[in-house]
């Protein structure tokens, strides 16, 4: 069966091509996590214009949520560059009853019958957030440029770009490997209906728990637990899942006590 971007998950491994071009590195130091918010200023300020750049020092992006957030980034094998991020918000250890970003922004379109967050544990829930990409890794081969108007010299490979289909997937992945490994009952996301659907190819069932609303464009809030990313999840995907959690797995459990301390 071929699912996007041309590849035959029946006949190859995802995780061998994926781990061919790029690589997860968990961002656990200073300098590491200022490449993320570095990133987040490039994709959500001077891309999409999201957020204020006026707002964003020395540019990078940042928010409040990022000192209780375990970060991820996605390294391009060959040249070294940080092509993507993602983070994970965990409860706040200071004010555990402290809303999480989707319950700040779009609390009122959750559905108390899809979910009731009051009877979920804070400390075993949390949020896949600011999972961002590089133009120059999403951008299409007949595009010459970056719409940021960042420049690259290094060509990249036709092959190259045939594998990236799977960033996202492998920074979601990064995303709810560092959830398992934290110990988590389930995530929550604010996706586009679209990219649900994405990821539901892959086995990825994300549950719809509310209404679209304007969240840096139409946005829903989504939620996936133990049992519905493990029991749909396709062998492949499986794979890369298990090979980036044994990736993540000793950096996570340090940035954990990081995070909760």
């Amino acid at each position: 069966m071929r699912v996007d971007g041309g590849f035959d998950m029946e006949h190859a491994s995802i995780a061998g091509s994926f781990h061919d071009y790029f690589r997860l590195v968990l961002a656990d130091s200073s300098d590491l996590r200022a490449r993320a918010y570095k990133l987040r200023y490039e994709v959500y300020c001077r891309e999409f214009g999201f957020e204020s750049e006026e707002h964003c020092p020395n540019q990078q992006e940042r928010d409040d949520y990022d000192d209780q957030s375990i970060h991820c980034l996605l390294m391009h094998q060959a040249t070294g560059r940080t092509a993507g991020c993602v983070r994970l918000v965990l409860a706040d250890p200071r004010d555990l009853a402290a809303p999480l970003p989707f319950e700040r922004f779009c609390s009122a379109s959750l559905d108390p019958n899809s979910i009731d967050t009051a009877q979920l544990s804070r400390t075993r829930m949390g949020e896949i957030s600011r999972l961002a990409v590089l133009a120059g890794f999403r951008r299409r081969p007949n595009e010459d440029r970056s719409p940021s108007g960042a420049t690259d010299d290094y060509v990249i490979s036709n092959n190259e770009r045939r594998h990236f289909p799977y960033i996202s997937l492998g920074l979601h992945l990064a995303a709810a490997s560092i959830g398992l490994l934290s110990g988590l009952d389930g995530v929550f996301a604010m996706m586009e209906l679209r990219l649900a659907r994405h990821l539901s190819h892959y086995g990825i069932k994300f549950v719809q728990v509310g209404n679209v609303v304007e969240y840096h464009g139409p946005r829903a809030p989504f939620y996936i637990n133990r049992a519905g990313l493990m029991d749909n999840l396709r062998p492949e995907v499986r794979e890369l899942l298990d090979a980036i959690t044994a990736d993540l797995d000793v950096p996570v459990k340090r940035a954990r006590l990081r995070v909760v301390q």
